[in-house]
């Protein structure tokens, strides 16, 4: 039995993986997807967007990165997960929910 997130496929069965609340190692959002539980997700009308970085700190899963000039660029829909969090946080409504089509 692997205890390392990167190990976790959907061939791993219920039986192999590591039980729950146990910890391995660090970092592991890095290697896990969870962008694909999404119904729902969040476009950015950039128009609209006024660069205040109010959604950013909102964001359960990190999914608005910053660049290194202090920009907010586009979702990281990798770790997504379509709260809608950022969308309600956001005073210019320069985020609107729409229904991800997969």
């Amino acid at each position: 039995m692997s205890h390392l997130a990167k190990d976790m496929t959907p061939d791993v069965t219920w039986k192999d993986i590591t039980p729950g609340c146990n910890i391995f190692e660090g970092g592991t959002s890095a290697v896990v997807e969870t962008g694909d539980w999404r119904t729902m997700k969040p476009v950015v009308d950039w128009d609209k967007c006024k660069q205040c970085l109010l959604c950013v700190p909102v964001c359960p899963d990190m999914s608005i990165p910053v660049s290194a000039e202090g920009k907010r660029e586009d979702f990281n829909y990798f770790f997504c997960k379509g709260c809608g969090i950022c969308a309600n946080a956001c005073p210019f409504g320069a985020i609107t929910m729409v229904k991800d089509e997969k």
